[in-house]
């Protein structure tokens, strides 16, 4: 089962008295290392998106979702699967005909989607410096990330689903719609146990 959740800060308060302990329990630190083992994805609702490589445009789309993949050393077939099918269906689109927000996803929408490789998704600071040790290397990711644009080609439209350059120096530039941006990660039972159901 998955779970779609963004780490809350878990806080403990001890009342003594006139005076208030914090404490921050070893939960929290279990917590952040659990929710980092899982594929990561930014989808933002823009009015329009596109990516630059070398002074060229390689991909550009109108009203859509700009998804940022991440992808984390341990990811397998079952976490790009969960993402591809969540992107999908996320009801972040107002329904023209009843007026109702948050109701249609982005094929009920016939719009499009736009992804890009975002290793510094998985960006640990250590001291001032980013670390990205535990995203996938690229060796790897570079098929496994291409497999994902394939997913969603197949399960949407393969002209509504375009792509960055993976591993290139992107300019990405967008209009964010609302603004609305949504973090979603893959939880698999077998990386952590959080307890939590996913929803429909």
């Amino acid at each position: 089962m998955h779970s779609v959740s963004i780490s809350p800060y878990f806080a403990s308060i001890i009342c003594t008295k006139n005076k208030q302990k914090f404490l921050l329990p070893s939960l929290n630190k279990h917590h952040r290392n659990l929710q980092i083992r899982a594929m990561r994805a930014v989808v933002q609702r823009v009015a329009s998106a596109s990516v630059e490589v070398d002074g060229r445009i390689v991909s550009e789309i109108g009203p859509s979702l700009l998804v940022l993949v991440g992808i984390h050393d341990s990811d397998t077939e079952s976490d790009a699967d969960y993402i591809c099918r969540k992107v999908l269906n996320m009801r972040l689109f107002t329904n023209e005909n009843t007026g109702k927000g948050w109701d249609q996803n982005v094929m009920q929408r016939n719009y499009g989607v736009l992804l890009v490789s975002q290793f510094t998704l998985y960006g640990i600071l250590k001291g001032n410096k980013p670390d990205f040790h535990v995203a996938m290397p690229p060796q790897t990711a570079k098929p496994f990330y291409e497999s994902i644009v394939d997913k969603f080609r197949k399960a949407y439209k393969p002209d509504a689903v375009k792509d960055g350059v993976f591993g290139a120096m992107m300019k990405v530039s967008l209009v964010n719609d609302g603004p609305v941006t949504m973090q979603l990660d893959s939880s698999q039972p077998s990386k952590n146990t959080t307890g939590v159901a996913e929803e429909s």
